[in-house]
Order: structure tokens, then sequence, then C-alpha cells
């Protein structure tokens, strides 16, 4: 399968992404320090049916900023997302956003109506959609990591964040024949920008949650099928649902399940994406 890969220029940065396959599109907003890479098994899954766009977020791998020491709020986030669906198609895109990068598709579905026609949003870490106390709470948590991160380095805090998102890392339940992802440089240096540049926009996340509805998105809030039901993630899902009138889907998988379980997890998108026709 040939890939076409290309450079976007968006203000402050430039943006390198992949297109692959053929058919309708589906962009996918990688979580946390996912690049565009992240989901290369999950991509291999669909290509047969879909044309599928991955790209690295401002500040990772091969996407540059002009000011390296300066991150991104979610709205510069979600509009890179909107310039690069801009230039890839002028019809109503799907996306799938994991994590961080489901946030970013909420904030895109608000501020472009009508740009994406359905959002599967996995597991978003969006303070914001929760109540005050419970938002409080989980806000304070994350500059705790960051704190915790500056102190200890990766190694103290990665624990600490899998426990957050409720992440086993000692879980070996996955699919067989994955690609490695090693933590290379590449990746650590994608991890140091998440935690200190993605953590604060999430902190500082402006949402407005009550243009969710109104979007004219079809939002599927997801869940994974192993994530505790006790943890921060899995409450968003359960209040985007709330919000929007949609029923919480499961995932193969957990938090991850995109890249532990990309046969399966490739089952289920498209079952849910063929529901929204």
């Amino acid at each position: 399968m040939t890939t076409h890969r290309g450079t976007l220029d968006v203000p402050g940065a430039s943006l390198h992404y992949q297109v692959q396959g053929a058919g309708p599109l589906l962009v996918i907003s990688q979580s946390g320090e996912g690049d565009a890479d992240r989901s290369a098994d999950l991509v291999a899954q669909l290509t047969d049916s879909y044309t599928v766009a991955t790209y690295d977020r401002r500040g990772l791998s091969r996407s540059r900023l002009d000011d390296p020491e300066r991150g991104a709020t979610l709205v510069e986030h979600a509009d890179d997302l909107h310039r690069l669906l801009s230039v890839l198609t002028d019809s109503p895109a799907d996306v799938l956003g994991c994590s961080l990068g489901a946030v970013i598709g909420l904030h895109t579905a608000v501020r472009h109506p009508g740009q994406i026609r359905t959002l599967i949003a996995h597991e978003p870490v969006a303070p914001r959609l929760l109540p005050d106390d419970e938002r409080g709470r989980h806000e304070h948590e994350l500059a705790h990591l960051q704190d915790l991160y500056s102190r200890d380095g990766l190694g103290g805090v990665l624990p600490e964040i899998a426990r957050t998102l409720g992440i086993d890392p000692t879980n070996r339940d996955a699919e067989p024949d994955l690609t490695p992802q090693p933590m290379d440089a590449r990746r650590i240096a994608n991890f140091d920008h998440f935690i200190r540049h993605d953590f604060t926009a999430i902190i500082q996340d402006t949402l407005d949650t009550t243009a969710l509805k109104a979007s004219g998105t079809r939002m599927v809030p997801v869940v994974g099928r192993t994530t505790p039901t006790t943890v921060f993630d899995y409450h968003c899902s359960l209040a985007l649902a709330e919000l929007v009138g949609e029923d919480v889907v499961e995932f193969p998988g957990g938090h991850n399940g995109n890249t532990s379980h990309p046969r399966a997890y490739a089952r289920r998108l498209r079952e849910v994406l063929a529901a929204a026709i």
C-alpha cells in the first residue's frame, strides 16, 4: 500500500501527515505522545475501505514548531485538525479521536460545524466534561504529574500516568504480531512535549460543552472493554454520552485498544461507522 506523506504549514508550525488507502476519509487524531505511526497496525486493517490519514501533532516527531519551547492550546490543536481536513477533503469526514485526540476532535466539531461527520471519541481526557469538583480534582492531578515529571523524570511519572488513565502495564492482553513501539529517543522527546505542554493545554481547556450537541457532528463516546470504570477517562466518556444523548460504545482493549487490539478494534470501528450512515 502506497503511503503519501506531506507537510502542511499552519500558524506557528508545520505538520507532518500521512495518507493511505482508498474510500471515505477517516482521520485518526492520536493519543498522548503518539505520532502518525502510532496506529500503524490499525491503519493496515482499514485501508481497503477507507482513505486513512494520520499526522504528527505539532511539537511531536516530524511536526515542527516555530518556537520549540511554546506549547499549543487545544484550540490551536483543533485548528490544525481543521486545516488538515480542509486540505484532504471538502466533504464531511469521519474522525477517530483517542484520548487527547478525542478532545481535539470535540473542539474541531464545535468550532467548525459540519466538517466532521462522525467523531469516535475514545476516552477523551477532558476534565471540562465533568462536574466542577471532579474537574478540579483531575486538573490538579495532571499538574501533580507535571511536577513529578520535573522531579523524577519519565521513569518516575509513567507508572502514575498509567494509573491515572487505568492502564495496567503488567497486563499482556494484546493481539499477536504487533509492530514494536520501543521507547526510543523520538518517543522520549514526544513524551517530554506531551507532559510539559499538552497537559497544560488540558488543564487550561476552554471547551464549550454546551455547544457539543448542536455541532452537527454525530459523537460516539467510547470506552475500552478493560478500562476500569473508576478512572477519569472512563467518566469523561460517560459525561460526553449524557451531554450529546448517545449511548456509550465499548471497544476492544483498554485506553490504548487501538494499538493493543488493532484487528478487533478495526472490526468494531467499521461497525460503528457503518451504523452512522
